[in-house]
């Protein structure tokens, strides 16, 4: 039995398709099949049911699922405590960040990659749900995001600052000189929103409770902020946002939304059990003492 093979049964386990499986594992299909196939033939059991219209995992598959993905597990914290004894911060980082965190981070990257030229910084923009996901997959060493509603038992969370979530607008839009704004008071504005499945969109609908087209003036739905935000800056168009997604904006001011409990917690989110690098470590030691989290974690807006 090799790792490799193991590799793409969990591939293959998880797509459900050999195609799409071969392609993220970067091998032809015939190739990922005979590795399967071998797997197979060595262990004396069948590990997928095949037709010509869908793959399934067998029983015996199922069952060896775990034990591959904790063998797996095991072979690459091994390679990186043994990469890490060198004490070299080289290598690629891979982090995940959701869009309304974006804004804090700009000062980090730069700060690390002055420290570290070594280390290559791979970072990906998407939602919450997609990178959990990735994160559960070993995709990234980390996320940076909100503490989401849903539970993950697989992922740890700290906290490193909380912001409320904030109606966003011109700095001289006549909502800007209240101390709070209720959903009342949004009424009478056109709104522009982030779409649904991005994590203050999510966070206000769970919190509302109710369809948010009934109760709001909403024109206009995006899933990318920096346009969101162009909007904003160009026009009478109202938003609710983190307060932190306009961390570096001139025009754009934030007043807290009148809502019960209405705090956001930005978190550094990893895999629970997993061996963690040291350009990691190190990466979210710079993050936690920038300016940037500094500002929010004293409560300061």
């Amino acid at each position: 039995m090799e790792l490799r093979q193991l590799r793409y049964f969990i591939k293959a386990a998880e797509l459900l398709n050999f195609s799409e499986a071969a392609k993220a594992s970067f091998v032809s299909q015939s190739t990922l099949s005979q590795q399967i196939k071998q797997l197979e033939d060595e262990l004396g059991v069948q590990l997928f049911q095949r037709n010509s219209h869908d793959v399934s995992l067998t029983e015996e598959g199922l069952q060896l699922l775990p034990f591959a993905h904790e063998t797996v597990s095991s072979a690459d914290n091994c390679v990186a405590q043994m990469n890490e004894l060198k004490n070299l911060l080289t290598g690629t980082l891979y982090i995940g960040v959701t869009y309304s965190f974006s804004s804090i981070l700009t000062e980090t990257m730069l700060d690390f990659s002055r420290r570290y030229p070594k280390v290559k910084l791979h970072v990906v923009y998407k939602t919450m749900e997609e990178l959990m996901n990735m994160l559960q997959h070993r995709e990234l060493d980390f996320v940076l995001a909100y503490k989401p509603s849903e539970v993950y038992p697989r992922i740890e969370s700290e906290v490193l600052f909380s912001t409320p979530l904030s109606v966003i607008a011109r700095s001289s839009h006549p909502l800007m000189q209240l101390k709070q704004v209720s959903l009342d008071d949004l009424q009478h504005y056109d709104m522009a929103m982030p779409m649904k499945g991005m994590q203050p969109r999510q966070v206000l609908d769970e919190w509302i409770g109710s369809d948010l087209d009934s109760r709001l003036n909403v024109r206009m739905e995006l899933n990318d902020i920096n346009i969101l935000l162009n909007i904003l800056e160009k026009s009478s168009y109202v938003s609710i946002l983190s307060a932190t997604t306009i961390h570096d904006a001139e025009d754009l001011s934030a007043v807290p939304l009148a809502l019960e409990h209405n705090k956001m917690e930005g978190c550094i989110h990893s895999l629970r059990g997993q061996h963690k690098k040291n350009s990691a470590i190190a990466f979210c030691r710079i993050l936690k003492e920038s300016t940037s989290v500094r500002k929010y974690a004293l409560g300061l807006d």
